[in-house]
């Protein structure tokens, strides 16, 4: 019994790692386009790492293996990659279903968004003056 216990509980586990898996890779595709960040300089290993961490912990669910969150992160991977779908109409409609509403959908748009915005006011502030173009200094005239 304590065999199929432990084996139920690891093939969840994986599953679990594969879904937040799948969102990762839909955050790093989103940030290896993004202009902002090459303005920036920061690279979208750190951008990705970063909203991922944050966007989770305002998702449903309470630990990160709960049924709810790994809903969520499939939900969320879906939402980032509709650019890219065949039909976008029929798949914004799905989202609307899986998110519970079209506010549900929108607000979770709006936590990715928030996160994202969050992610680069830190690591600009983490990695300091040195991120920053330097300012044009006028030159005084003769």
């Amino acid at each position: 019994m304590k065999k199929l216990l432990l084996f139920t509980l690891a093939a969840f586990a994986v599953s679990g790692c594969a879904e937040k898996s799948q969102y990762e890779q839909a955050v790093l595709e989103q940030m290896q386009v993004d202009s902002d960040l090459k303005d920036y300089k920061l690279t979208p290993e750190d951008m990705t790492r970063c909203v991922v961490e944050l966007s989770s912990g305002k998702m449903p669910g309470i630990f990160p293996l709960d049924p709810k969150r790994l809903e969520a992160y499939r939900n969320y991977s879906k939402m980032l990659t509709l650019n890219k779908a065949e039909h976008p109409e029929q798949v914004l409609e799905e989202l609307r279903v899986a998110f519970g509403s079209p506010h549900a959908l929108a607000e979770a748009h709006s936590i990715y968004t928030e996160s994202v915005l969050n992610c680069v006011a830190s690591l600009l502030a983490e990695t300091g003056p040195e991120n920053k173009e330097a300012e044009p200094t006028a030159t005084p005239a003769s």
